[in-house]
């Protein structure tokens, strides 16, 4: 028997614009205020009409063409017709057979095998990358949010409307994804392009990204016969870990329960199904049968003309995208001769983060060196710090003087840490620093004295008196303690503070040696 998981995602995007899709009420999370931002548009009273939210309508085809869609020249609004307490008009105001882009793509890497996947499940080879086909990208306004009493005491439950008409981008794929780590790394993919267009900030916290997991399998039984479980779609997963365990729990829910009933996709009776997620538990749980589109009664909203989409517009909004995640990991590798690990961590911060890898790169012309400082003493101050490049006290034209007399030999690691933690605890004004790095680089490592010594004479003698003054620690060396030869190097470099430490060392072990 071979097992083969079949995956695909409905992943919903938040839009970065000032107010909703279809009414001037303003558009942020603000949970402490429900039922605040509010009007007569997306509350659907009667006599309101819905006003089509421009920039928004650009957001959602700068991504579709980010996504390699066709952008149809006619696209529509339709009537999704279903009724729940955070759905006060009684209907979604979405896009149903004319969507404003479709038939697209997004290249992903494939994922190492999922040892926690079921045995049986297959998953593609290792580090190929390929294609997840995109079936449509369209716009939608969102509902509100029921906020439940969770204690268990039997409490009440409310509605916040704050939400509502919210502009969404519902974004589908085909079911090409093949196991749960894949569909994570599809998703990362996915809110990192839609970070770096600046259409959302995809805060999985706040909901402006959360994702409906579509899970069957494909069984190819001993006799060779190709069966399919009943599909799955596990709804509101807001979280990357969250979708992983889903899809991997669900999977081996599948397998067992089609070894226990053989229950098949298409078999009278058998429906798809809605699942939740208790991540509490870990398990996916029932809530009900699957709605399909004649189930909405779906039919083309009277209150909004349709869009046409002209090539001008389309020309205007792909000079906006730029340079995508994936063609400046290619850039980035070859110009500065970079691994896939290091181009990996500097893109995966986002656009910021990386401009400003390109900046110090640029500055200090050593694209290995920069990559070293900014995944590592940057990264680390930034996460200690809690703080966002942007705020990052140290412009990448100083780091970059840094790195510059690192990589010429004028100043040693240590020396240029030492210069660098100057900087972070001295910065007052980042601009002046900007405009001034050089000079003020160059005052720091001189008034510290961080100059690589050049005065071998001065260091044969600081080693003699270093092995002099510490007899012990020679003896030990010579006996073959090699951890003895840091404190004979230790004496040295407090001495001279600019000295190489590998010099040194190199010096000690000849002078120990005769």
């Amino acid at each position: 028997m071979h097992v083969t998981t079949i995956i695909g995602l409905e992943v919903h995007v938040q839009l970065l614009t000032a107010s909703k899709l279809f009414c001037g009420c303003a558009n942020r999370f603000n949970p402490d205020q429900p039922n605040v931002q509010t009007c007569p548009v997306c509350l659907g009273l009667p006599g309101s009409l819905p006003v089509l939210n421009r920039e928004a309508f650009r957001l959602a085809l700068r991504t579709g063409l980010a996504l390699n869609c066709e952008i149809p020249e006619f696209t529509k609004w339709d009537r999704k017709q279903y009724y729940y307490p955070d759905l006060p008009k009684g209907y979604q105001i979405s896009q149903f057979d004319l969507p404003l882009s479709v038939d697209g793509w997004l290249e992903i890497a494939t994922d190492e095998p999922d040892a926690n996947a079921p045995s049986a499940v297959a998953v593609a080879p290792n580090g190929e990358p390929r294609r997840i086909r995109i079936i449509r990208a369209h716009l939608e306004e969102d509902a509100g949010k029921n906020l439940h009493d969770e204690s268990g005491r039997g409490g009440d439950s409310r509605v916040d409307l704050n939400r509502a008409g919210t502009p969404l981008l519902e974004i589908v794929s085909q079911p090409d994804l093949r196991s749960a780590a894949e569909a994570r790394r599809y998703l990362e993919e996915l809110k990192l392009l839609l970070t770096y267009l600046g259409v959302s900030d995809c805060n999985m916290q706040e909901g402006s990204l959360r994702c409906d997991a579509n899970v069957n399998l494909h069984v190819v039984t001993d006799d060779g016969r190709t069966l399919a479980t009943p599909i799955v779609e596990i709804k509101n997963l807001n979280t990357f870990r969250g979708v992983e365990q889903a899809i991997e729990f669900e999977c081996g829910r599948q397998l067992d329960e089609w070894q226990r009933t053989g229950r098949q996709f298409g078999d009278p009776g058998v429906e798809k199904e809605t699942r939740g997620w208790d991540a509490d538990r870990g398990v996916t749980f029932a809530q009900r049968g699957k709605e399909e589109a004649s189930d909405y009664r779906y039919f083309p909203d009277p209150d909004l003309v349709p869009v046409t989409v002209g090539p001008e517009l389309l020309e205007e909004i792909r000079a906006e995208i730029g340079e995508s995640p994936a063609e400046r990991r290619t850039r980035l590798g070859t110009i500065w001769q970079l691994s896939d690990y290091d181009v990996g961590v500097i893109i995966d911060q986002g656009r910021a983060f990386a401009d400003y890898f390109e900046q110090v790169a640029q500055s200090c012309g050593d694209g290995k060196q920069a990559a070293n400082w900014v995944t590592q003493d940057v990264l680390r101050e930034l996460n200690e710090r809690a703080i966002s490049i942007e705020a990052f006290p140290v412009p990448a034209e100083a780091l970059g003087a840094v790195v510059r007399r690192i990589a010429a030999g004028d100043i040693t690691v240590k020396s240029g840490r030492e210069v660098f933690r100057e900087l972070l605890q001295t910065v007052t004004d980042k601009l002046e620093l900007r405009d001034k790095a050089e000079a003020y680089v160059v005052q720091a490592v001189k008034s510290k004295g961080l100059s690589i010594i050049a005065d071998t004479g001065g260091l044969q003698a600081a080693v003699l008196r270093a092995i002099g003054n510490n007899p012990k620690a020679a003896d030990d060396f010579k006996s073959g303690k090699q951890a003895a030869i840091g404190k004979l190097i230790g004496e040295v470099m407090r001495e001279f503070r600019g000295a190489d430490a590998k010099i040194v060392r190199q010096m000690i072990i000849e002078q120990l040696s005769k």
